[in-house]
């Protein structure tokens, strides 16, 4: 069976929904037959990716909300109404993320850290919280972060942003055993999975484009990290569950 096939009438939200990967995610889920729900802070940016979207895939079924992903409480009424509305939500996939660091250990700003533990940490702890009941629930549930290599393998001036992706990659897991242990299914089998994907870098077309001699080595196409999170629904959840899938070189 097919991603377009294993998509049919799924319910996904992507949350960093204006970003390039966020805009490569919703127009990959929703040629293949998604129901897509972006959120993003801004609701220009919002409103331009759903356009995106709309004129990349004509009769996409793509919505979007402005969402506070800092507020818990707007994280968790948005999973609610979305499974009210819709009846279940089976995925949330979470691009939000962002890079600070220096040249060197000792020119580490904390506050750096601290803009990566909102930006980076904290927007996926509410997610991964308000989405795990209907993930749960559905007969389907997918819960999907990137992370980065550089989480494997700090640098001298990298240690806020590796420290934080391993903060999110150690969070995702125990989502993961949630969805094993949790599982609803009569023969225990877990029909909700948490999958981290490993990457160096993204590189968008408009990127290339503005650097075409740019070799971009070790980088992530956007629609290559779509491609991905589109398969998620391929695979069983208990062979997905908990699993690092890495689209880099390790």
């Amino acid at each position: 069976m097919s991603a377009a096939q294993h998509l049919q009438d799924k319910v996904v939200a992507v949350a960093g929904a204006s970003g390039p990967a966020g805009q490569a995610t919703m127009r990959r889920l929703a040629a293949d037959g998604a129901t897509v729900i972006g959120a993003d802070i801004d609701q220009h940016r919002l409103d331009a990716a759903l356009d995106a979207v709309r004129t990349a895939v004509p009769g996409a079924k793509v919505a979007g909300q402005v969402i506070d992903l800092l507020d818990p409480q707007e994280v968790h009424d948005w999973a609610d109404h979305l499974e009210a509305e819709h009846g279940h939500v089976d995925g949330l996939l979470h691009l939000v993320g962002g890079w600070r660091g220096g040249k060197t250990f000792f020119e580490t700003r904390i506050d750096d850290w601290d803009f990566l533990h909102d930006t980076v940490v904290r927007t996926l702890q509410h997610t991964s919280l308000a989405f795990q009941p209907a993930l749960l629930r559905s007969p389907a549930g997918r819960y999907a972060m990137v992370s980065a290599a550089a989480a494997h393998k700090p640098t001298a001036g990298g240690a806020a942003y590796a420290a934080a992706k391993a903060a999110t990659e150690a969070w995702t897991l125990a989502l993961a055993d949630s969805f094993a242990k949790e599982t609803t299914a009569p023969d225990g089998t877990p029909t909700a999975a948490a999958a981290i994907l490993v990457i160096k870098a993204l590189v968008s077309p408009e990127m290339r484009a503005a650097k075409p001699d740019a070799k971009f080595a070790g980088f992530t196409d956007t629609a290559d990290l779509a491609t991905t999170l589109a398969s998620l629904w391929e695979r069983p959840a208990a062979e997905l569950n908990g699993q690092h899938l890495w689209l880099t070189a390790r």
